[in-house]
C-alpha cells in the first residue's frame, strides 16, 4: 500500500492531520500534471500551473470526497482540473471578457493538447455526450486531455492494459473529432 493510499484511508477515517500529510506527497505530481497541461496553452494564458494545482486541491479537499486509492485520487484531480479549465474558458468567452471573437478551427492533431478556450469548451461539450456512450473512454480522455497523463499512466489509473487504453483513445479521438465538427456546422 502506498503512502498516498494509507493517508487517504486515514483521511476517510477522520484523521485531521491527513490532508497536511497528503499534500507534500502529491503536490509535485499534481504540479507536473498541471505544468504539462498548461504548456499547451497559448502564451499569455492567465491561469498558471501553480494556480491550477491550488484550485484543484481546494476543490478536492473541500469536496469531502472518499477516494478509493491513489489512482482514484489522481483521476479526481484530473476531473477537478478539467472543471477549472472549462470554467476559466467559459469566463473568458463571456461577452464582458471579450467573447464572441472569431473561432480558431479545431486541429485534429492537437486533440491531446488544447490550445485555446473555444477548443476546451468544444471538447468538454462533446465529452459530456461521449461519456453517456462510453464512460471508460470518456474517463481516459479526461485523464489524458485535462489531466495531462500519458497513455501508460492513464491506463494504470483506470486499471486497464495499455493496449486497451490505446484502443479506447483511438475510438475517443475519432468520436470527439466527428462530434466537434458536427457542432460547428
Amino acid at each position: 500500500m502506498s503512502d498516498v493510499t494509507r493517508i487517504l484511508e486515514a483521511a476517510q477515517r477522520g484523521d485531521p492531520n491527513a490532508a497536511g500529510e497528503l499534500l507534500p506527497l502529491v503536490y509535485e505530481e499534481l504540479r507536473r500534471l498541471a505544468a504539462g497541461k498548461m504548456a499547451s496553452q497559448p502564451a499569455g494564458h492567465t491561469l498558471q500551473p501553480t494556480a491550477l494545482v491550488h484550485e484543484a486541491w481546494l476543490r478536492l479537499a473541500g469536496a469531502d470526497a472518499k477516494f478509493e486509492g491513489r489512482a482514484h485520487f489522481f483521476a479526481s484531480a484530473a476531473e477537478a482540473m478539467r472543471h477549472i479549465l472549462v470554467d476559466h474558458a467559459r469566463r473568458k468567452s463571456a461577452k464582458r471578457h471579450g467573447g464572441g471573437q472569431q473561432r480558431v478551427e479545431f486541429n485534429e492533431a492537437g486533440l491531446a493538447a488544447p490550445t485555446n478556450d473555444d477548443q476546451i469548451l468544444a471538447v468538454d461539450d462533446a465529452l459530456d455526450k461521449f461519456s453517456q456512450e462510453n464512460k471508460l473512454g470518456a474517463d481516459l480522455v479526461k485523464l489524458r486531455y485535462f489531466g495531462g497523463l500519458t497513455l501508460a499512466e492513464a491506463a494504470q489509473a483506470l486499471g486497464v492494459s495499455e493496449r486497451t487504453a490505446d484502443n479506447y483513445w483511438a475510438h475517443a479521438k475519432a468520436w470527439l473529432i466527428r462530434e466537434i465538427q458536427t457542432q460547428r456546422r
